[in-house]
């Protein structure tokens, strides 16, 4: 399955041209440091671009100060990876380990003049990328997670970093290894986030997170964004990367991570130009990348909770802890969300054996034990195939007596083949077992009920749409999709009842509930939002 960055143990070491390095000269200015010196510490933001002129600049271990790996930068290389394009934090230190001279350009003329170099801006996009695939797949990071298996709010933290491609390790609180016991006694033997050599994060969550890592919004309330983007899905970022593109001042708002319930899924194998597949999450990842190169903002995880239209007819959406950002036009992408199961004790198994994703991350919970995946839709087919790399046994449970309906036939061929997947037809999960942590699910079908003990439960079951925070600016129908196009009495299909309100993908009504027509929409969408904001421009007066 294909993946986002290439392997940087592999990738040839080529330097910039010289033409480019004339130009980061004109930009920036030289700076040298001793050996032993801090080029950049963890959590600094990265607000310059860092080019090695002599010397050498080491990565260091941020909990023993040691340096962490047998390769360096040296002349002709350069600092940083993919969270510099989003004004991100360093999630390593980075230190002379001689003298060195480099030369350093800020953040923002690097970026002006990447979009104005492609050349430069493929080279540099592409170290980028590999270095945080490194990082990310070699769990090198100052953020350290203790005992995300039994707390949920450490495993929050890891599903708000896991989805987000952001490195981290996590430790097992009954680990014995040295490092493991090291951490437990710093943190006295609980769940816990340390950042560092010792800094524990109290009350952990995926916001703090977010703050650490330059992820969440720095609101100004005088900026006026002509686009403002409700969630980041396939729909969202595809709007994202053409928003930028076409030099619109766009901000994506993300409440969870970016991918939406796309970014879920392991597996994706009937998107066009990715014949072995490829993740939601990295499918996403891509968009997004291209979307900050293009300038376009991220702000995660946030939530909109309202949104008014001033007497100008901007709108201003009003953000969780009292924040507030305004746009001239609003593009709704929230997709829908998994729906709830009317059980006993749901949400006190919720991150506790119960889970709405089948990541990388969920999938370590499934060794050991049986996996229960109730939903009949592709999402629920590919989580159960990848799935069952780690359980003992998978079980979909669903409602209906066929799979035709809901499900591609490729996959559903795959599912009925495997024998270490078993499909339940006309059952429904009935009773949820255990004492702090889910145990077993009861399931009631054709030949009466039957308890299957697991601790691993995926809820992949229809959709609901996330639209209350459009506070009835725009028609929704009875189950609450954005009514748009001809039903809305307008010409462009994506044009809701609100002039400046425009919706994509699943949360349109009438959508095709496809990864595919989702990125298309988004794309298209794009267009008619740049008309609508240069008719808006040319009625205003001058000056």
């Amino acid at each position: 399955m294909e993946q986002f960055g290439e392997n940087l143990e592999t990738m040839p070491r080529v330097p910039l041209a010289d033409e480019h390095v004339a130009c980061l000269r004109e930009l920036g200015t030289e700076r040298t440091y001793e050996k032993g010196a801090m080029v950049a510490e963890a959590g600094e933001t990265m607000d310059r671009f860092v080019y090695v002129l002599d010397g050498e600049i080491e990565v260091v271990d941020p909990f023993s100060g040691e340096r962490l790996m047998d390769s360096s930068l040296g002349p002709t290389q350069f600092m940083g990876e993919i969270a510099f394009l989003n004004a991100g934090s360093h999630t390593l230190p980075m230190r002379a380990a001689k003298d060195t001279r480099t030369l350093e350009v800020p953040r923002e003329d690097m970026l002006d003049l990447m979009s104005r170099i492609p050349e430069l801006s493929d080279h540099v996009l592409s170290v980028f990328a590999a270095r945080r695939r490194k990082q990310f797949e070699g769990n090198n990071s100052a953020i350290k997670l203790i005992g995300a298996d039994q707390d949920a709010a450490v495993q929050s933290v890891e599903r708000f970093l896991s989805r987000n491609r952001v490195p981290f390790q996590s430790l097992d609180l009954d680990g014995d290894d040295d490092e493991a016991l090291e951490a437990c006694r710093l943190v006295e033997h609980r769940p816990a986030v340390i950042l560092g050599q010792d800094r524990v994060i109290d009350d952990p969550s995926p916001r703090k997170m977010a703050q650490y890592l330059g992820l969440d919004l720095d609101v100004c309330r005088e900026t006026v964004y002509d686009l403002l983007i409700v969630g980041a899905g396939p729909a969202g970022v595809a709007a994202a990367v053409y928003a930028g593109s076409e030099g619109l001042k766009a901000l994506v708002v993300e409440d969870t991570a970016i991918g939406g319930q796309a970014g879920t899924s392991s597996r994706i194998e009937n998107y066009m130009g990715f014949p072995t597949g490829i993740s939601g999450a990295d499918l996403v990842y891509r968009g997004q990348i291209q979307a900050m190169k293009f300038g376009t903002r991220f702000a995660m995880p946030r939530q909109v909770c309202g949104l008014v239209r001033r007497e100008d007819g901007t709108f201003c959406a009003d953000l969780d802890d009292g924040d507030q950002v305004c746009a001239k036009t609003v593009l709704v992408a929230t997709g829908v969300q998994y729906r709830r199961l009317p059980l006993d004790r749901l949400a006190e198994f919720e991150s506790r054996g119960i889970f709405y994703a089948a990541t990388e991350m969920e999938a370590r919970f499934c060794k050991n034990t049986e996996a229960v995946v109730i939903g009949g839709g592709n999402s629920a087919g590919q989580a159960a195939m990848f799935l069952s790399r780690n359980a003992h046994h998978v079980h979909i449970v669903v409602r209906g007596d066929s799979l035709a309906e809901s499900m591609s036939k490729y996959l559903t061929d795959r599912l009925v083949a495997d024998p270490a997947i078993t499909i339940h037809y006309r059952t429904e999960a009935s009773a949820l077992h255990g004492d702090d942590h889910l145990e077993g699910v009861t399931l009631s079908g054709p030949d009466g009920d039957e308890q299957i003990d697991t601790r691993a439960l995926f809820i992949m079951i229809g959709a609901a749409p996330n639209t209350q925070w459009l506070s009835d600016l725009a028609q929704t129908d009875e189950r609450g999709f954005v009514v748009t196009g001809s039903d809305a009495g307008r010409s462009s299909p994506y044009e809701t009842s609100a002039d400046g309100i425009f919706a994509v993908g699943d949360v349109r009504a009438g959508s095709v509930k496809r990864v595919a027509s989702a990125v298309g929409e988004g794309s298209v969408v794009v267009s008619r939002i740049w008309n609508y904001i240069d008719a808006l421009s040319r009625k205003q007066p001058a000056g």
